[in-house]
């Protein structure tokens, strides 16, 4: 475990996969970094409250409804690490990387 790592540095070490989780202190700081990094499967967890929240990396979307090009991967992952945490498992079991991997689970 490794702390207080300027954030300067960190988000490229993420991107490197140095990093897997990572803590902020504030919703602005972790969010607009997971939406450049993983825009298209990021979710992120909201702690310190007694009930679990997960939101999207990617918004809300307004410039596509009825296209029929929605990713649905990120509100998948959403989903997933709601009750992963309200279990005590580890909040990313399960969790797809990429849509393709999404569609082989659900086939198979």
């Amino acid at each position: 475990m490794t702390f207080l790592v300027g954030s300067g540095t960190l988000w490229l070490k993420v991107g490197d996969g140095q990093y897997d989780p990572v803590v902020t202190m504030y919703h602005d700081q972790g969010q607009v970094a997971i939406k450049l990094l993983g825009f298209d499967q990021g979710a992120s967890v909201l702690a310190g409250l007694p009930l679990r929240v997960t939101t999207l990396a990617h918004g809300t979307a307004f410039d596509i409804p009825g296209k029929a090009i929605t990713n649905f991967l990120p509100t998948k992952n959403a989903f997933t690490m709601c009750p992963n945490m309200a279990s005590n498992r580890g909040a990313t079991d399960g969790v797809a990387t990429n849509v393709s991997e999404l569609e082989e689970r659900t086939v198979s």
